[in-house]
């Protein structure tokens, strides 16, 4: 097959948040520094190159931008100052454009104010939405609880599930896409698959890749932010009946669901103040998406909290009005963050590791038979 090559690829890129890709000129020590850089994956500098030439297939199905955790020590160590951290960090949002079969992921990074457009006017329809259902079934809006609650658990609980399974299968199209990017034609086997599954949730819950950088304190942040989420995910989807209930405190849920926001909210300020600052290389740059998942999750981590206070004070009608402006802000996440925005590399970057074992484990199968066959060769012709 012919190499195609794209002459503004680079140009392309910076659309995307890439920084000055033409200083660099391949001397390879950002590779050299990086924990994670080994063959067949050689970070950042393979991915650096490929996009200075224009490849623009090979970037398409390179899982190397999804193994790079932007500690900085390439950004640090680059003698031209190209920032390939910034770099790989703008392929990531590149490739998730790349996946999306709907084009909002590269609408939202290339055009941050059709990001603000839509998550405006999400808010607007879901507040105006659950007013409006709550007043036309006959809610009170001065009850939270019982049966003339405004908003009722199972109702919320029902509209919960069915976002659920529109957010799996908005993210599932566009990881199938990631697949047959990375992984078509590589010939691996079910065996393979199978064998490298343990991967996949063991460095989803971990992160860790992440904790072999070194500096520890991103790879601690960035665990509390995905484990508290995570948590808050499952106490919504499987035990809002009793996170609803009250005023009384159930501890046996709002224990974890306090932990969590706390676990939210902590490492939510500690990154706007690590970008206010721009104390680290990964905080040196800041794309508009990056403050707008920081926004997004402080906002929904805070008006929860409120609304549990208010709700637990025997403010009824206030916890309801804050509990419409809190879904105002989790519905816009749900629906458009997590599937076209930041939040799909909880989904992206373990698959990717999943996927570079499925690839190692088939080329060993293949070296293995490739042995097994030259040793049958080797005795038929000995034999004759």
């Amino acid at each position: 097959m012919a190499t195609v090559i794209k002459p503004g690829l680079a140009d392309e890129l910076r659309a995307y948040g890439s920084a000055d890709v033409d200083k660099c000129f391949n001397c390879g020590n950002c590779s050299a520094v990086c924990v994670h850089s080994e063959a067949p994956h050689i970070i950042p500098r393979r991915s650096m190159h490929a996009l200075q030439l224009g490849l623009e297939d090979k970037l398409k199905g390179s899982l190397e931008p999804w193994m790079c955790y932007y500690c900085g020590e390439c950004s640090e160590q680059c003698p031209k100052e190209a920032e390939p951290g910034e770099t790989m960090m703008s392929m990531r949002r590149w490739l998730t454009s790349k996946y999306d079969f709907s084009g909002l992921s590269g609408l939202f990074y290339r055009s941050p104010a059709w990001e603000v457009i839509a998550i405006i006017l999400a808010a607007l329809l879901t507040g105006i939405g659950f007013v409006l259902f709550g007043t036309l079934r006959g809610g009170s809006f001065s009850a939270y609880d019982g049966e003339n609650a405004f908003l009722p658990a199972h109702y919320v609980h029902r509209f919960d599930w069915t976002m659920a399974i529109v957010l799996v299968i908005l993210l599932g199209i566009n990881v199938m896409r990631m697949w047959r990017n990375v992984m078509g034609g590589s010939g691996a086997g079910i065996g393979s698959y199978l064998s490298a599954l343990p991967q996949l949730p063991y460095q989803f819950f971990t992160q860790a890749k992440y904790k072999q950088c070194e500096r520890s304190r991103p790879w601690a942040v960035h665990l509390a932010l995905m484990l508290s989420y995570v948590t808050m995910l499952i106490l919504i989807m499987f035990f809002l009946y009793r996170m609803q209930s009250g005023p009384a405190i159930d501890w046996r849920v709002h224990a974890f669901g306090y932990l969590a926001s706390i676990g939210l909210i902590a490492a939510v300020i500690l990154n706007i103040r690590g970008r206010l600052k721009k104390d680290s290389p990964q905080h040196a740059h800041s794309h508009e998406s990056d403050w707008m998942f920081l926004y997004l999750l402080l906002y929904v981590a805070v008006t929860g909290l409120l609304q549990n206070f208010l709700h637990r004070s025997g403010l009824d009608a206030a916890a309801n009005a804050m509990y419409v402006i809190h879904l105002m802000g989790v519905v816009p996440m749900l629906v458009l963050e997590v599937p076209f925005g930041k939040w799909a590399h909880l989904a992206y970057r373990p698959l990717a590791i999943y996927f570079a074992r499925v690839q190692a484990l088939a080329l060993e199968t293949e070296a293995a038979n490739a042995e097994k066959a030259a040793s049958r060769a080797a005795a038929e012709s000995t034999a004759a």
